[in-house]
């Protein structure tokens, strides 16, 4: 069983690579798993990230870590005219959702391995940014947030999709419960690394609150930054936006 990097320890370089190793390992699971953990609601969650998408005249929207490719899918059924950039620093994980795209879907999502913190975009050449469920990998943090706002068009938005944080008390606590007992455990009994479900769970407890995020997205740079709670706030979306001149 391989170790997993800790979420708040080591040198940028080499917690990414740790973490692009992890997912690699459970690249095969990570579609099942997460419908199993969260009982097919994540599907619901992604649709909303979805909703929350605005196009402009060019009609990109670039989704960071894009995994096995499900938010680029489902902006693109919400959005069928946008082209979809879709990056991640594990090739494994789009290696399994280039499999997904069939039709119009493979010819307009791009997915393309890449570093979330050193995008190569040019500036201002995107109308929307999503990533669900990867902001919480990336250190520091503040490096992603400014190349987002460099490669986004005045006025674009960015749609994040996070867990709650675990330092507060959702459903009484049950939350923190499953976080401590019931995740690792099921992702011990299905995965080749339970590790990584270890992870999982230290991340979300380490995370800062919604509230303290948005202070982070403001000192970043973005000019609005809001969230919203998903079932009962176990999943929130932030959204930020990019000043216009006008």
């Amino acid at each position: 069983m391989s170790a997993a990097p800790s979420p708040a320890s080591g040198q940028p370089r080499a917690h990414d690579a740790a973490v692009a190793g992890m997912f690699g390992r459970i690249a095969c699971f990570y579609d099942l798993l997460n419908r199993l953990l969260s009982l097919g609601v994540d599907q619901y969650w992604r649709r909303v990230l979805a909703r929350n998408v605005t196009l402009g005249q060019g009609g990109v929207v670039l989704d960071l870590a894009a995994g096995t490719l499900d938010v680029a899918l489902a902006v693109r059924r919400r959005h069928p005219t946008a082209m979809v950039p879709a990056l991640d620093f594990c090739p494994p994980m789009l290696s399994l959702g280039r499999r997904k795209l069939k039709g119009h879907n493979a010819r307009c999502i791009l997915p393309v391995a890449a570093d979330a913190k050193q995008l190569p975009l040019p500036d201002a050449s995107v109308d929307c940014i999503t990533m669900a469920f990867g902001i919480r990998n990336i250190l520091p943090r503040e490096a992603a947030f400014a190349e987002m706002l460099r490669v986004l068009r005045p006025g674009g938005r960015v749609c994040i999709l996070e867990f709650g944080s675990g330092q507060e008390r959702i459903w009484g606590g049950l939350y923190n419960f499953y976080l401590n007992r019931i995740l690792p455990r099921v992702g011990r009994l299905f995965s080749k690394d339970p590790a990584a479900y270890v992870y999982l769970a230290d991340t979300i407890r380490a995370f800062p609150t919604a509230r303290k995020l948005e202070e982070e997205m403001l000192r970043s740079g973005f000019a609005h930054a809001r969230h919203f709670k998903l079932t009962s706030g176990i999943v929130c979306l932030h959204r930020g936006e990019k000043a216009s001149p006008f």
